[in-house]
């Protein structure tokens, strides 16, 4: 297929830029796709960039259709690390002349780049698109886990269009369903529904408050490393070092942290789709969200090139396994700590009938403080939710 006639390249401006810069700059390391050559090149890349030039979508954040070129302006002078990026640009989807054409073009790209086992980071444009992006997999019946980066849990009223603030409510209900697990990093109670967490509890989902993520960062990287796609809304990030999203508030993640979940998210062997939404350039002082976008890029893409590899498979050759029994042996709960990274992973049993549905699902990532939790005769939250949504 030929995916130009849903794509945009950046402004000229943009490509001028990288074309003077210093060899060893993203820049230059970059491929920028020509029209009618993306088939060929999709067969010689690792990641894609797009940028999603839509808003409609957003709630109280016009404006944001025009960050993807934002971001490039500051990632591309940006130095490569110590790897040969195998990266290509394929410019932008502008917006569709309905809301649901922009779908449409979203979801075609992303399949066609998935099927090729290519990843993508989506320089968004409003959160909505995760709704698209999650579609992407329907065609590839593939049930996956969401990882959402926000100060509220976007449920919001389904019978409505699908905005930035509801499209998780309609990827929940959306038939087929592929969703297996959904999980937000840094909610702020005060902008939550009570309701929705209640809901999530009763889905098995996972909800992790801003302070509780904030006390030990450590922890979110198996959350992360969980995920096939991670969305992660600019309005997370605290007004002091991201000004540039509208309903940023005084309180969220900072900048280093908002830069270490984007590398956990890199390094994540499952994840194949990152996209990072509603920077809003008319709000952006001095362009310093921006900035920080395009350095989150930067470390995704460094962690991507420091992948392991290790999801443990097959033999489980080079992992450690431990054993611990609970409740009288009512429990038998398996660990494997890799002995290439150190990482740890909890093996949950599910029906012999769902393993063409499951199989992906059942070795759930952990941390050590989870194997010290069992090691304790206490069952470790992690391995209780994917149990029951196994059953």
């Amino acid at each position: 297929m030929e995916l130009s006639i849903f794509l945009e390249p950046p402004s000229p401006t943009i490509m001028e830029m990288a074309a003077t810069l210093p060899d060893n700059t993203l820049g230059r390391k970059i491929k920028f796709i020509e029209r009618g050559s993306e088939e060929a090149e999709l067969n010689q890349i690792d990641i894609a960039i797009i940028g999603v030039k839509e808003e409609r979508g957003a709630i109280n954040n016009k404006g944001c259709s025009e960050g993807p070129d934002k971001i490039r302006k500051k990632l591309y002078p940006l130095f490569a690390g110590g790897y040969a990026p195998k990266i290509a640009d394929f410019g932008n989807v502008g917006a569709g002349n309905s809301i649901n054409d922009t779908y449409f073009a979203v979801n075609t790209v992303m399949t066609e780049l998935l099927k090729k086992k290519v990843v993508i980071i989506v320089l968004g444009g409003s959160q909505d698109i995760t709704y698209a992006t999650y579609r992407a997999y329907e065609g590839l019946e593939r049930t996956v886990n969401i990882v959402s980066v926000d100060p509220m849990i976007d449920i919001g009223a389904i019978n409505e269009d699908v905005t930035s603030k509801n499209y998780l409510g309609n990827i929940i209900l959306h038939q087929p369903n592929y969703l297996f697990n959904y999980s937000n990093l840094g909610y702020q109670t005060y902008f939550t529904d009570q309701n929705n967490i209640e809901l999530m509890e009763k889905l098995f989902f996972d909800t992790y408050r801003l302070g509780q993520v904030k006390s030990d960062m450590e922890e979110v990287e198996p959350v992360v490393r969980n995920a096939d796609i991670l969305t992660f809304d600019v309005g997370a990030i605290r007004y002091s070092d991201a000004p540039g999203n509208r309903n940023s508030s005084p309180n969220g993640f900072n900048g280093e942290e908002a830069c270490k979940i984007a590398r956990y998210a890199g390094l994540s062997d499952k994840l194949s789709c990152v996209g990072f939404y509603e920077l809003n350039p008319l709000s952006d002082k001095d362009e310093q969200t921006a900035f920080l976008v395009a350095e989150m890029v930067w470390y995704f893409i460094e962690g991507y090139y420091g992948r392991k590899k290790d999801y443990p498979v097959g033999t489980k050759n080079g992992y450690t396994k431990y054993h611990v029994s609970l409740e009288d042996g009512k429990y038998d709960l398996v660990f494997y700590k890799s002995d290439k990274s150190g990482r740890w992973w909890m093996e949950v049993p599910y029906p012999p009938s769902k393993k063409s549905k499951y199989e992906r699902h059942h070795m759930v990532p952990c941390s050590y403080a989870d194997y010290q939790t069992a090691c304790d005769n206490e069952m470790p939250d992690r391995w209780w939710q994917a149990f029951q949504k196994l059953s």
